[in-house]
């Protein structure tokens, strides 16, 4: 029960935070992949920023994948419904006349 609780308050972050959560997960592909290349010694330099590259932008592509199956399950579900129309309830504004 606690399990799916976790899984349920991460994804509910991950969908309040899509660009954050993408931008997030490539500067740490991008940070990884720096780390792994420079321990390779027989690489040159520019090999191994676009080494470093092309794992980011792998990586980017797949957090967009995740984000896109995250907004979808919303979708399905009725989640994402629920929020905009709580967003879009009028407020009650006081106007003094």
């Amino acid at each position: 029960m606690a399990e799916n609780n976790t899984m349920e308050s991460v994804r509910k972050w991950v969908v309040d935070h899509k660009l954050r959560t993408v931008g997030c997960l490539w500067l740490s592909g991008i940070a990884g992949s720096i780390a792994y290349n420079w321990s390779q010694p027989h690489m040159k330099t520019s090999v191994k920023i676009i080494h470093a590259r092309l794992h980011a932008q792998a990586l980017t592509l797949a957090a967009l994948a995740g984000a896109a199956v995250v907004e979808y399950y919303d979708h399905s579900s009725g989640a994402k419904a629920e929020r905009v129309a709580k967003f879009l309830q009028p407020q009650a504004h006081s106007h003094k006349e």
